[in-house]
């Protein structure tokens, strides 16, 4: 990309993921082997609607597995991540945080400059305190 550093790769953020519904699912179905459709729904405050097309999505792009089936005489459906899937929440997290790491050493950066400066100039960047 034009407006990336020189030498500096832009970070991977998974644009099939990165909506936060999809996101949401993504994470939540993260934590387990395969989950009921309606656990995920509840899981992720969404609507029947809006969890049956995000999971449409996210099965097009190889990303979870929808399997259908009968517990007694109700129709059920049971969604879980794929290999891909799997791969991809780990590259966009990795990616989040590589965000953060780089935000955190643009600040102390700013901070040492505006140190050295006698602080004249103002921190473009600054930290966030730790929590206590």
């Amino acid at each position: 990309m034009r407006d990336d550093p020189p030498g500096r790769e832009r970070a991977a953020l998974d644009e099939t993921i990165h909506h936060p519904t999809r996101l949401a699912v993504v994470a939540f179905l993260s934590a387990c082997d395969e989950a009921d459709f309606a656990a995920v729904r509840d899981g992720c405050q969404v609507s029947d609607s809006v969890l049956s097309k995000t999971a449409s999505a996210l099965e097009a792009a190889g990303y979870l597995h929808v399997r259908k089936g009968h517990v007694g005489k109700r129709p059920r459906t049971w969604l879980s991540l794929t290999p891909a899937g799997q791969q991809a929440l780990a590259g966009h997290v990795a990616a989040l945080q590589n965000i953060v790491t780089t935000a955190r050493g643009a600040a102390t950066t700013a901070r040492g400059a505006a140190t050295t400066a006698g602080g004249a100039e103002e921190p473009t960047a600054r930290p966030v305190p730790s929590p206590e």
